[in-house]
């Protein structure tokens, strides 16, 4: 993910989860370990989206959706993939064999939600070191196929600053979801919509 993307998500996890607003520069790049002026790019081209408005000592919020969309729109979730595999086995029995890690797209969904609006085959992770070793050793209980054409298994590269979230936030989910291709992943997204009020 690009260190960008992790600018737009911290915006992001502050707006829809902790209801805030403002927001300084310096803040975000101590926050996130970015430079001052990669963050201000980031700022800039929200500004000229008409996203935000930037302000003497800070920028405010004018619009969450276009901000979820532009990163939706940079988001290449396939360049991520880091393993992938088909398991022999219900998405229920993968998600309850998993150790205790960052779920996305429809399984974060249902964590979140407690709730499904379609049915769905694939389970995406995010995971590194030793959580992905953790990973293949628990999902060799059932048959895996790693060369398979049809994987329903991913392990997404975990970025820099996702540690600092304690679940994982509910923009990644959402512009995880936008970024996949089964056609199921539009009723999480309509569903989504209606969650985040966008």
């Amino acid at each position: 993910m690009k260190r960008i993307e992790e600018i737009y998500r911290e915006i992001l996890f502050e707006i829809l989860e902790r209801n805030r607003k403002a927001f300084t520069q310096s803040e975000m790049a101590k926050k996130l370990g970015i430079s001052l002026s990669g963050v201000n790019i980031a700022i800039k081209r929200l500004d000229s989206l008409g996203a935000v408005k930037i302000q003497q000592r800070n920028f405010y919020i004018l619009d969450i959706k276009k901000i979820i969309y532009l990163w939706a729109s940079i988001r290449n979730l396939k360049k991520d993939i880091i393993f992938q595999a088909r398991i022999d086995a219900p998405v229920r029995e993968i998600e309850r064999i998993l150790p205790d890690i960052f779920y996305t797209a429809y399984s974060a969904y249902k964590l979140r939600f407690s709730d499904v609006p379609a049915d769905y085959s694939e389970v995406y992770v995010y995971a590194e070191g030793k959580e992905f070793e953790a990973i293949r050793k628990r999902i060799l209980d059932f048959k895996v196929s790693e060369g398979s054409k049809s994987p329903n298994f991913f392990v997404l590269k975990k970025d820099n600053s996702l540690n600092l979230y304690k679940e994982i936030p509910l923009a990644q989910i959402f512009v995880d979801l936008w970024n996949l291709k089964e056609w199921y992943a539009k009723d999480f997204i309509n569903a989504m919509e209606g969650k985040l009020g966008i």
